[in-house]
């Protein structure tokens, strides 16, 4: 659709080709509705890169030279919060994905999708859900000793919307509240779940049933 908003991306990777077919495939793959606006194969310079080129996701390369991706996922983070960022890996191993969750990444895809494939995962992260392939899924839902968290009514409403997917503004309507306060009260549920993400949340809640009732 022509009259869509751009999609502004920015890539942090080391693998020069696959950047640079990013950066010529994905404008024609989705109507120019989604393109590279800055790329960098050091994972030191995710963040001054995500701050100066501004996009709305940032896709990063768990597996990078040292500092590594999922630094780079974790000082995008801290110094450009409004960002969503996105974890991306050649690998089918679990444990990477999950460690670039808990430093703060929206989602997990696969660098083996094709361009077109792309873009309704991208959208929707940007939208705030959180998308992540069924076999990441399954291995954030197996059971964890972790001990059961009491929350109150208005904490199980939020984790509730949460695990629904719903986003910010939605979730500040169910509640009667400002997307101030809902991001506030969202922080405030991650601490005390012991986890950094929302969906990592939503996962927690799901196996060690804190949505029942």
């Amino acid at each position: 659709m022509p009259n869509s908003p751009t999609l502004r991306l920015a890539v942090v990777d080391d693998h020069p080709l696959f950047v640079r077919g990013l950066e010529l495939l994905l404008p024609a793959a989705t109507g120019k509705r989604a393109e590279v606006v800055g790329s960098t194969g050091d994972a030191a310079s995710a963040a001054s890169l995500v701050s100066r080129c501004l996009p709305d996701l940032a896709l990063v390369d768990l597996h990078m030279p040292p500092p590594g991706g999922i630094r780079a996922v974790a000082a995008i983070r801290r110094t450009s919060p409004r960002v969503r960022v996105v974890a991306m890996s050649g690998g089918d191993e679990p444990e990477p994905a999950l460690d670039a969750l808990r430093a703060g990444a929206e989602g997990f895809l696969p660098k083996t999708a094709e361009p077109e494939e792309l873009l309704p995962p991208l959208l929707a992260i940007l939208d705030g859900w959180a998308v992540l392939p069924a076999e990441l899924l399954r291995a954030l839902l197996r059971p964890s000793r972790a001990a059961p968290v009491d929350l109150d009514p208005e904490e199980r409403r939020l984790l509730q919307a949460i695990a629904a997917g719903r986003n910010t503004l939605e979730i500040a309507d169910q509640l009667h509240v400002s997307e101030r306060t809902v991001k506030r009260m969202t922080a405030a549920l991650l601490r005390k779940l012991r986890v950094s993400s929302r969906a990592e949340a939503a996962a927690l809640a799901g196996h060690a049933g804190l949505l029942n009732g």
